[in-house]
């Protein structure tokens, strides 16, 4: 594509020689895992977040699934989450033989709809699972609401959302627990996997560190049965070198989401909602297509990149078809499903080529009524 969805290469390769000097002193330490970078990283990130504590993690699917070990919700628990997101949200908890309860979303947003949220607690529900999707931030404050009423644990998965935040406090501060993922396209993204859980638990997060080191604190003495999911220490040393760049580049994000819209996308798509409060960071920049297939076809004319994601929502998923999920039982997340598109969105996104985007669908489409 002469206009890609997304290019990793332009916002990293100004920093070749800062990040091979970081994994050259690496190398040279001879210290790989759990060294003086994760635990520099897991510092650095804990303040910038605004939380007390970070753990680093394997991935950012481990660090759902610790999450939810750390507070032993397991067989018999209900987890409510939305389906209209990554499979590792509802895979994380089935995988600790936990039930995901889909609830629909919001149509301006894609978050989880509160309302679809308490309709569906039970007395088996023991956490919410919010996902800050596309780098917008769920309803936290009313989410939080139904939590403290409920009883219950409010988990964010922030893989999408690193930067974003709600009322001023970031994204990964705001519920009990959250994760992050670090996978290279992600706004933070590493060289390969990583991932990270905060919270301002301290017995949480000793639970975790526990849990990601085969269950022990020292490897001579094993508490419970954890896992292996540790942090790498070439990607943290990576990752510290790409952290404080990540405000610059959200700017950059946030700046390339105003100019579709300066530029007349919305006459050809429904262009991305903001909620009251919500400063989103556009991982991805999503539109709703009243003709989806004819706006991809413009697009691919032209050569513009574009990716439909989600397009089998969860509830409708072979995985969970025991669940009992019919069409239509979720409709806001199947009317997303159906209509959305994201369209070229990163930080170095040049402007001219937003303009070949737009101007690709001037030429093919009529204007949305």
């Amino acid at each position: 594509m002469s206009v890609p969805l997304m290019d990793l290469r332009g916002q990293w390769e100004p920093l070749h020689d800062r990040i091979s000097a970081a994994v050259d002193e690496v190398i040279r330490s001879g210290v790989f895992i759990l060294g003086p970078n994760v635990k520099a990283f897991e510092a650095e990130t804990a303040a910038d977040i605004g939380v007390a504590h970070a753990v680093g993690v394997a991935n950012g699917t481990d660090a759902l699934i610790l999450a939810l070990r750390a507070y032993d919700i397991g067989v018999g628990d209900e987890v409510i989450c939305p389906a209209y997101t990554f499979y590792s949200t509802p895979e994380s908890i089935g995988a600790v033989g936990a039930t995901p309860v889909f609830a629909d979303i919001d149509g301006l947003t894609f978050q989880l709809d509160p309302a679809a949220v308490e309709a569906a607690v039970t007395e088996r529900t023991r956490a919410i699972m919010a996902v800050h999707l596309f780098g917008h931030p769920a309803p936290m404050t009313e989410l939080r609401a139904i939590a403290d009423r409920h009883n219950l644990i409010l988990i964010e998965d922030a893989a999408q959302s690193y930067g974003a935040s709600l009322n001023g406090v970031r994204c990964g501060a705001i519920g009990d627990i959250a994760t992050f993922s670090f996978f290279p396209t992600k706004n933070l993204g590493g060289f390969g996997d990583g991932g990270l859980v905060t919270t301002n638990d301290a017995e949480i997060t000793e639970r975790i560190r526990e849990l990601r080191f085969h269950g022990s604190k020292d490897k001579r003495t094993f508490t419970q049965i954890g896992m292996n999911s540790r942090l790498d220490e070439l990607q943290a040393a990576i990752l510290r070198v790409l952290l404080p760049e990540l405000a610059g580049w959200n700017d950059m994000r946030q700046a390339a989401a105003a100019r579709y819209a300066e530029l007349g996308l919305d006459r050809f798509v429904e262009l991305p909602g903001t909620a009251s409060g919500a400063d989103p960071i556009y991982h991805l920049y999503v539109a709703r297509c009243q003709d989806r297939e004819a706006v991809q076809t413009a697009l691919k004319a032209a050569e513009v990149g574009n990716v439909v994601y989600y397009d089998t929502p969860h509830h409708l998923q072979p995985v969970f078809a025991d669940l009992g999920y019919a069409v239509g039982s979720l409709p806001e997340t199947e009317r997303a499903a159906r209509e959305c598109l994201a369209l070229p969105m990163y930080p170095t996104l040049p402007p001219a080529d937003q303009a070949t985007l737009v101007g690709a669908l001037e030429a093919a489409l009529a204007p949305i009524a």
